[in-house]
């Protein structure tokens, strides 16, 4: 290439101006953008507007209580990853029910007021009350270190048509420290020691309605009548009353124990 064709060349290449290529959207593609931008933007606000149209519908407000109405019922069901029942809380017409392995109700504290599940139900309030006209009914055994009446009210276990039975291993103390102890039956009371001793300690010891024996008409005194008695005791354990003369008279009046 000779030195004439050299220097044309760059003549022409100096002579040329640098090509610009423009990068961006134009055209029907950025109008687009702005209609997906804008369409983005109105659904935006019609979700804003809807949460708080339901939030002022349903009463979701900050300070205030939190209601949930239904014309049937509200239930609230726990599953798991295979979609089982696991916990479920219905309320309804017909009632409250709540199903699951285990139910706590705890005070504000932390402390355990009352707990249910399939071994056991504890009550770990302080006192139970029972406020039903009849009492509390147990259909199976009730295990309990100590039975208390309210201060100033009577303490009543009662069976009104079968058996009432207290069993210990050490023993049972019942004590009244103001006032009486009543035991009423129909038929037998019985007292029963089987290794040990039956006492009655008091200073004063009534047997009411307790039979007086006959005396024979030969033993008996003509004497002015007697208002003093004796307590006699038969072979089988039966008492009876006679009449104390100078000596003893249970063998004269002993007709009782035939």
């Amino acid at each position: 290439m000779t030195q004439e064709q050299c220097s044309h060349r760059n003549n022409v290449q100096s002579s040329e101006k640098p090509q610009v290529y423009k990068v961006g959207i134009y055209g029907w593609r950025k109008r687009c953008l702005y209609f997906f931008v804008l369409l983005l933007m109105i659904l935006i606000l019609i979700n804003l507007a809807l949460t708080i149209w339901i939030l002022k519908v349903m009463n979701f407000t900050i300070g205030r209580p939190l209601f949930l109405q239904s014309s049937r019922n509200v239930s609230v069901n726990i599953v798991n990853s295979n979609n089982q029942l696991l916990t479920q809380l219905v309320t309804g017409s017909s009632g409250f029910k709540a199903r699951g392995k285990m139910f706590e109700v705890k005070s504000t504290s932390g402390k355990l007021l009352f707990s249910a599940d399939e071994q056991e139900v504890v009550v770990g309030a302080e006192r139970l009350r029972v406020m039903g006209a009849e009492g509390a009914v147990f259909s199976k055994s009730v295990e309990t270190p100590h039975v208390r009446a309210e201060p100033f009210k009577e303490l009543r276990l009662e069976s009104p048509t079968r058996s009432l039975l207290m069993e210990a291993p050490k023993g049972i103390q019942i004590l009244a420290e103001a006032g009486d102890i009543q035991a009423i039956c129909r038929n037998e009371l019985r007292l029963e020691s089987k290794d040990g001793e039956i006492a009655l300690d008091a200073q004063r010891i009534r047997l009411l309605r307790l039979p007086e024996g006959k005396a024979s008409a030969s033993s008996s005194s003509s004497g002015t009548r007697q208002t003093v008695y004796e307590v006699c005791v038969c072979p089988n354990g039966r008492l009876f009353l006679s009449l104390a003369g100078a000596g003893s008279t249970c063998q004269i009046s002993n007709n009782f124990c035939l």
